[in-house]
């Protein structure tokens, strides 16, 4: 079947030029002449059937259709150049797994266990980037996800793994000479707020069947990785999942300020596309992160 596809020769031209909006720098950056470059783009539009460059007294300008064309093609070479050099990498050996990441679980929680993954597939290569919220994998390279959420995606399937329990903790320091606090002492301390979830403070509470003045309010923070070094820093108490925070934990540089544990509605999932169930890398992740969380 004969592919209706330019050459990857134009399209690494094209590339260069969209991203430097210049002839002149893309001939320099790929070290050509201006004169090949301008040839290859020409080819490229008579391919195409249509212009993607306005040529103005300035210099080039890309075109409405350039604009769209260069992010995909851009992505694509990007992709063409990630598998060669891990082919390359590999020697045509072993498995590679593409995986989105929630950032904060995966510098706290998977990150420190990925060692003993790599110690019982070496041959098999993980490559992380975060994504916090969901997309298609069509769009993407990404054989998997792990999520923080209710479930799977449309067009997915989803292994649940974990659960998430909410705790509070603070620096010792904060609230010594005790190491745990009654009902009257809330109010107190500062509680510091996750952005995304405004109600987290007020629902815990409830649990305990108490109300505190000022539930919502305190310096807020988009991530748990910045709520933990605020507590770490003695700006007030924090409500985290004790999975985010383990090591702080461990050595002592936090500590939980109340026995009470709060189970939230939001649990972690490896969710994949239907096609890649059966991809052996991700069947090896899948068992073992499911005996991780155990």
């Amino acid at each position: 079947m004969h592919r209706k596809v330019p050459s990857t020769v134009a399209l690494s031209a094209f590339e260069s030029a969209a991203r430097h909006q210049s002839f002149t720098k893309a001939a320099d950056e790929l070290a050509v002449t201006q004169g090949a470059i301008c040839r290859q783009i020409g080819g490229l539009e008579e391919f195409l059937g249509l212009k993607l460059f306005r040529r103005t007294r300035r210099g080039v300008i890309l075109t409405e259709a350039g604009v769209v064309y260069s992010m995909k093609v851009s992505a694509h070479l990007n992709e063409i150049e990630r598998d060669t050099l891990d082919l390359m990498a590999r020697g045509g050996q072993g498995a590679r797994l593409e995986l989105a990441v929630v950032p904060t679980f995966a510098t706290r929680w998977l990150l420190p266990r990925i060692p003993s993954f790599t110690a019982e597939h070496p041959d098999i290569t993980i490559n992380m980037t975060a994504r916090t919220g969901p997309f298609l994998f069509d769009d993407t390279q990404f054989d998997a996800a792990i999520h923080a959420g209710s479930g799977a995606w449309p067009g997915t399937e989803a292994q649940f793994f974990m659960h998430e329990t909410l705790i509070a903790v603070s620096n010792p320091k904060l609230i010594a000479p005790r190491t745990t606090l009654r009902h009257a002492d809330w109010e107190h301390y500062p509680l510091l707020q996750q952005s995304t979830r405004p109600y987290a403070w007020r629902n815990w509470f409830a649990l305990q069947g108490i109300e505190v003045n000022g539930d919502m309010s305190g310096p807020r923070f988009e991530l748990f990785s910045m709520l933990a070094e605020a507590a770490a820093s003695c700006m007030g108490i924090a409500l985290i999942p004790r999975l985010l925070v383990e090591d702080e934990l461990r050595r002592g540089v936090l500590t939980q300020v109340c026995p009470c544990e709060y189970q939230s509605d939001r649990s972690y999932y490896l969710i994949y596309p239907e096609s890649k169930v059966h991809s052996r890398g991700l069947v090896a992740f899948r068992e073992w992160i499911g005996a991780q969380a155990q």
